[in-house]
């Protein structure tokens, strides 16, 4: 900007009157302090009672923890009685599943639909366990008769 621009908008010093006005509310604040003490002191608890609330609040969370901790292991054992896969933890917990057991059946074919290494492995076939039917016995006269023959 010239000289010229700067004489034609003069810039108007105004800080006295801010701190004028800063000055009142500093002055006013501390008045209206006891105000909200008298109303804070009247709402307040006893110390006592206070930590009586504080316990009994204790004592809900606790339960509430325990309460989760079983639906947790409902939830897995209710999974694991399906057999639909090989490890329960593979479904992620939702309290549809123990309320409906339609919910946790659909939400294991999802599952095992998206994902099908998750699926239980069932041995199919002659595995060398279990009972069998008993070999043919080695008869040496028959072999015997079988090379010469």
């Amino acid at each position: 900007m010239t000289e010229q621009q700067l004489d034609e908008n003069p810039v108007e010093d105004t800080t006295d009157e801010q701190e004028g006005a800063t000055d009142e509310r500093i002055k006013q604040a501390p008045e209206e302090a006891p105000a909200e003490t008298d109303e804070t002191e009247a709402d307040s608890f006893s110390r006592a009672y206070v930590e009586q609330l504080r316990q009994e609040n204790g004592k809900y969370r606790q339960r509430a923890q325990r309460a989760d901790e079983l639906a947790h292991r409902l939830h897995n054992e209710l999974v694991r009685s399906t057999g639909r896969l090989a490890d329960p933890a593979d479904l992620p917990f939702s309290e549809d599943h123990l309320d409906d057991p339609g919910t946790l059946t659909s939400a294991i074919e999802d599952l095992v639909a998206r994902k099908p290494h998750l699926a239980a492995r069932r041995p199919a076939g002659q595995i060398g366990q279990g009972v069998s039917a008993s070999p043919a016995t080695v008869d040496l006269a028959a072999i015997l008769r079988n090379k010469a023959g």
